[in-house]
């Protein structure tokens, strides 16, 4: 039986670590971290996720700005907003929910954004950054990535880590991520995606094994490596109970993967919650920085 990664407990500790920091910055600077969330449309996952990180903000003592546009927010309007938020002193991080609206080009609002309030990690500049090793404003899910397994004691130096997924939010940043020179690095990285052939053999070789396609229940036991450790990114709905709650699902088959790997991540209860807490790290780091930087 697997060891299960409790990403619940692990994001609590780190959000406590950053209320504790963001009250010793704020002793010290005369202010606390601000980070603006602009929500565009009305897509419903959005609005859960804009209330869980007004909620993080909260319990952490981060000051949170909301900007809240129409479904006919128009590339112009967010522009002249991301502009605006580069200017204010009160903020350190912003970040841009998406999907942004239909016809709204979501690499420009991005590349808008001010590289040092980034905490998306998403600006050219902190991408490039992230790929040369230099330090950087990191994508909050992979950064939750790595500092899951660091705290649950299971190294990566010298591992084959192969990841299921290329995305620029997941895929890529990790595979940067797991090949930095450091101690949370070193990794040998392989990254599957639809082009790849047999990604059951592939995926079956890893000894740390990311799953983050977006397919629900992808990575079957046939997939993975007895005693592999298995991160699973993946969150689907599959359906619904009576009561009307969401049946959530991971990109893992969880029942049969967890017989034979030695450790997995649940969902939801594993990666999603170290997102919200790297958020709020990343957003006491943009503050620091600025700080110094004056």
């Amino acid at each position: 039986m697997a060891r299960i990664l409790d990403g619940k407990k692990i994001a609590r500790a780190v959000r406590e670590e950053v209320a504790a920091d963001v009250r010793a910055a704020a002793a010290r600077w005369g202010r606390r971290p601000g980070l603006a969330v602009v929500l565009a449309g009305s897509h419903p996952a959005s609005q859960v996720y804009v209330g869980m990180k007004q909620r993080a903000c909260a319990a952490a003592g981060i000051a949170s700005f909301e900007h809240r546009l129409g479904d006919g927010a128009g590339e112009l309007e967010l522009l002249e907003l991301v502009a605006a938020l580069n200017r204010d002193e009160r903020v350190d991080g912003i970040l841009v929910q998406l999907p942004l609206p239909a016809g709204v080009d979501e690499s420009r609002i991005l590349e808008a954004v001010d590289p040092l309030k980034d905490v998306d990690g998403f600006h050219p500049l902190n991408v490039g950054r992230l790929w040369r090793g230099e330090p950087c404003l990191v994508p909050c899910t992979p950064a939750g990535v790595i500092e899951l397994l660091a705290r649950s004691g299971i190294p990566v130096e010298g591992r084959h880590a192969v990841i299921v997924g290329r995305s620029a939010v997941v895929g890529r940043p990790l595979a940067g991520l797991f090949l930095r020179k450091s101690p949370r690095g070193n990794a040998t990285v392989t990254v599957c995606h639809s082009r790849t052939p047999d990604i059951g053999r592939v995926a079956a070789a890893a000894d740390i094994l990311v799953a983050a396609i977006g397919r629900p229940r992808f990575i079957t036991a046939d997939m993975v490596r007895e005693g592999a450790v298995v991160i699973d990114v993946g969150i689907n709905q599959v359906g619904a109970t009576p009561e009307g709650k969401r049946i959530l699902v991971g990109d893992v088959d969880f029942e049969a993967v967890k017989e034979k790997a030695a450790a997995v991540t649940p969902v939801p209860g594993g990666v999603g919650p170290m997102t919200i807490a790297m958020l709020m790290r990343n957003t006491l780091e943009a503050f620091r920085l600025r700080q110094e930087l004056r």
